[in-house]
């Protein structure tokens, strides 16, 4: 992927060669009228013209407005093919998401496995493929990793690619960079080996972020007030938090804290990211622990701290991500009564993430989509030729 594909404000689609920008992305609904009118087509259509004044709280005149350019830009069409036969007057042309003309080209960079992604508007991935994450030095295994994406990307020649993403663990810089203690890297420049191989606007994001993003923008909930926080435990810890529709910049750190888990670590006193990662587990059964015990008592570990940081911020919803929390025979059960136990405030129900086991799918495809969400006609436009 050489060359690039941009939409000009006249809505044609020409190739640029300009140097696209790499940036970290900002996760929320976007308040702007397109924004709007473009969410309300996406999580609701097929739908009609005039249901969406009241689906945006925006007037007839501006819906259309940004109808028309959301049109030229082909992010929507109509679909005459589905009106409803026999409607007695003028027929109400349903609307619909275009989800056949474009693409992005998302990427979950894990510890120990990459996924690399095409997936349509709508956030449906259209393939997938899976290597393991390359060990080594930061810069040969970013290059590798784009490769790999820029075969899979150039499957879809029938589509315009308009943006890749990076869902990764670890500190992400405002430049796309990335410091990933297990990986080794430090300030890799995950960002700019997509752009160069790819030649797309890139976003680059924390990998827990990306989550909550999913959970908030993919999963078609319109409800998005209040608090959620979303724990995610796997090779890493982290913790995201959601306020009234925007994901917060900012992740939490939880790695840190201190608990006690003798039997997985021999130790009376370690840290959450101690007690969690596979090794630690194999090694304890290697020498000769019980494996049900050491899942009771890792899921005793998580439920007291789920609601130890609960109980500081008080959300309106609890989110459980990660293999970790899956792994226990019984399921979320067990971190649930360990919770209940030690958490001081009225107890709630903990959930699983509405993508399940595709999470991180979700996390990758959400930050290729994010700036064309929160934004949709200057996503296009800021990268015209």
């Amino acid at each position: 992927m050489g060359t690039r594909a941009v939409i000009g404000r006249d809505g044609d689609v020409r190739p640029s060669h300009s140097a696209p920008p790499i940036r970290t992305v900002s996760f929320e609904r976007g308040d702007g009228a397109a924004a709007a009118v473009l969410r309300a087509v996406r999580t609701q259509g097929p739908v009609t013209r005039d249901r969406l004044p009241q689906a945006t709280g925006l007037s007839a005149a501006t819906v259309n407005r940004q109808l028309q350019t959301l049109d030229r830009l082909g992010l929507v069409r109509e679909r005459p093919d589905l009106i409803a036969p026999g409607a007695i007057g003028r027929p109400k042309v349903p609307l619909m998401l275009d989800r056949d003309r474009f693409c992005v080209i998302a990427i979950h960079i894990g510890a120990r496995s990459t996924l690399l992604m095409v997936a349509d508007l709508g956030g449906r991935p259209l393939q997938t493929a899976a290597m393991s994450t390359p060990s080594g030095p930061a810069g040969p295994a970013l290059a590798l990793i784009a490769r790999r994406a820029a075969v899979v990307a150039d499957s879809f020649t029938q589509r315009i690619a308009l943006w890749a993403g990076a869902a990764v663990g670890g500190q992400v810089h405002s430049d796309g960079s990335v410091d990933h203690a297990q990986l080794g890297w430090c300030r890799a420049p995950v960002g700019q080996a997509l752009e160069d191989e790819l030649g797309l606007p890139v976003s680059v994001s924390p990998h827990v972020q990306a989550m909550a993003a999913a959970e908030l923008l993919l999963a078609g909930d319109p409800n998005t007030s209040g608090v959620d926080l979303l724990f995610y435990v796997r090779e890493t810890v982290g913790l995201a938090t959601t306020i009234d529709g925007r994901v917060r910049d900012r992740p939490g750190n939880i790695g840190h804290l201190p608990v006690s888990a003798p039997l997985l670590t021999g130790a009376p006193q370690s840290t959450l990211q101690d007690v969690v990662g596979r090794k630690v587990f194999d090694d304890a059964v290697a020498a000769g622990a019980d494996a049900a015990e050491l899942l009771d008592e890792r899921a005793r570990v998580l439920g007291e701290m789920v609601a130890l940081v609960r109980d500081l911020i008080n959300p309106d919803r609890v989110v459980l991500a990660g293999q970790v929390f899956a792994e226990h025979p019984h399921g979320l059960a067990p971190v649930q009564s360990a919770f209940d136990g030690a958490t001081s405030l009225p107890t709630i129900e903990l959930s699983p993430p509405r993508f399940g086991a595709r999470v991180q799918e979700g996390a990758a495809v959400v930050v290729s989509l994010g700036a064309l969400y929160a934004d949709p006609i200057g996503a296009l436009q800021n990268h015209t030729a």
